[in-house]
C-alpha cells in the first residue's frame, strides 16, 4: 500500500514530514510514504528545500493520497493546470487533507455535502468554497478524511494506519513517537479524535 504525501512549494513542515514519517513506521507491514511534488524540488514556507520522492503523477496510483498545506494553497487551487494532474478516485483511493489542503479537496469537489477540519487561517477560504467547517481537529466520511491545526497531522495519520493496518498498528506506531511518560494518554487521544470524526458514519 503506497501512500502520496502531496507537498507543494510553500509547504508547512509539520503537515507532510509528521504525516510520512508515522506513516513510514509502517514500511514493514507493506505501508510506505512517499513524499509527492509538482515540480523535482519544493521549498518550504522556512525557506527548507526538499527534493520529491515521488512526481505528481504517483497520486494515481496511490492507494492513498494526503494532499499537505502551505502558505501558497491559495495559488495551487487557482492553478488550472497543476489541479487537473491529481486524479483522484474516492471509490479506491483513500484521500485526506492537512489545514489549506481542505480548499484543494473542495476544489476537486470531494466537500460536497460533508463538513471538514482546516486551520484557523484557512477557514474563511473554505467557508467561501460553501463547506461548513467544524471546530474539531478530525473528521471522515467514508474514505474522505480532513484535519485542522499543524498537530492534527498525526490524526490524519493514525487514520490511513487504522484503515490500512488495523487499531493495533496505529496505536503501536503513535505509542512509540508519544513523549516519554504520555504514551498512554498520547495513544488515546490519537483513537478519540479519530473515532470521534467518524462518529457520524456509525
Amino acid at each position: 500500500m503506497q501512500v502520496a504525501v502531496v507537498t507543494f512549494d510553500g509547504f508547512n513542515e509539520l503537515d507532510s514530514f509528521i504525516a510520512s514519517a508515522l506513516i513510514n513506521r509502517c514500511r514493514k507491514d507493506g505501508l510506505e510514504a512517499f513524499i509527492t511534488t509538482p515540480t523535482p524540488v519544493v521549498t518550504s514556507m522556512n525557506g527548507v528545500e526538499v527534493t520529491g520522492q515521488r512526481p505528481m503523477e504517483f497520486v494515481t496510483e496511490a492507494d492513498v493520497v494526503l494532499i499537505g498545506s502551505g502558505v501558497k494553497t491559495q495559488d495551487v487551487v487557482a492553478d488550472d493546470q497543476l489541479i487537473s494532474t491529481l486524479q483522484l478516485d474516492p471509490s479506491r483511493q483513500l484521500i485526506g487533507s492537512q489545514c489549506s489542503g481542505a480548499l484543494v479537496l473542495a476544489r476537486l469537489g470531494f466537500l460536497k455535502g460533508m463538513p471538514a477540519c482546516t486551520d484557523i487561517k484557512s477557514r474563511p477560504f473554505v467557508e467561501a468554497c460553501g463547506v461548513t467547517v467544524l471546530d474539531a481537529p478530525f473528521h471522515a466520511e467514508g474514505n474522505i478524511a480532513t484535519a485542522g491545526g499543524c498537530l492534527a497531522s498525526q490524526y490524519l495519520a493514525t487514520w490511513v494506519i487504522t484503515r490500512v493496518l488495523g487499531e493495533d498498528a496505529a496505536r503501536d506506531v503513535i505509542g512509540y513517537v508519544a513523549p516519554v511518560g504520555e504514551n498512554q494518554e498520547t495513544v488515546e487521544r490519537a483513537i478519540r479524535a479519530v473515532h470521534s470524526g467518524e462518529a457520524a458514519l456509525s
